[in-house]
């Protein structure tokens, strides 16, 4: 039998889910939690096989949870399940280590067959997350801020207007609005606001 465990802070999903499988021959729900931390609690203690994990929850979210899982409870899978598919959303998800990244759109036998899946350590991904995925692969440079980028997202995360960062570094407005423009494509973000927090989540900014 396949333990899983549903991670959701909606109790109308986590109830809606627990009846998708009910009736699997092969799938128990051993345990339900409504944030990321107590996620991390049950996974652990009911030793799951598989975390059907939200993205967006109070306390910690799923990206939090997932890194966490990797290094509390190592044998357990984790298999996303969320209604939002950005960019910034799939790739933090697949960084810090889930298995598979499905929508809330999924068919009853599409979750299924993705838990089993996952359970077998297979990647399973919505098409939209494949796309993001590949983008990422064929940009080049990816992800990778230049050292100039760095400086430039440091200066904006102090509050520097462009024209503020284009006079420390001693180089033109336009050029400065091109190294954001890099930066927001590398990040997976759309804004400087984004760009920032993202910046700190990856240890970009001191």
């Amino acid at each position: 039998m396949i333990r899983l465990v549903i991670v959701d802070d909606h109790p109308i999903v986590r109830g809606g889910l627990r009846d998708t499988f009910a009736h699997a021959e092969d799938i128990v729900v051993v345990g339900e939690a409504g944030d990321g931390a107590e996620g991390i609690e049950r996974a652990r203690l009911l030793a799951a096989d598989v975390v059907l994990m939200d993205l967006r929850m109070p306390v910690m979210d799923g990206v939090a949870a997932t890194a966490a899982l990797r290094e509390r409870a190592p044998s357990a899978r984790v298999l996303i399940l969320t209604t939002f598919d950005g960019e910034s959303d799939v790739l933090p998800a697949i960084e810090a280590g889930a298995t598979g990244y499905l929508l809330k759109d999924a068919l009853p036998d599409e979750l299924m067959r993705a838990v089993r899946a996952a359970a077998r350590g297979e990647s399973v991904l919505a098409p939209s997350a494949t796309r993001h995925l590949m983008g990422q692969v064929r940009r080049p440079g990816a992800g990778t801020l230049t050292d100039r980028e760095k400086q430039v997202l440091q200066l904006v995360a102090n509050g520097n207007s462009n024209r503020e960062a284009a006079a420390a570094l001693f180089i033109g407005e336009a050029s400065i609005k091109t190294h954001l423009q890099h930066i927001y494509d590398k990040l997976g973000v759309r804004d400087r606001a984004s760009a920032v927090a993202e910046g700190y989540r990856r240890r970009l900014l001191t």
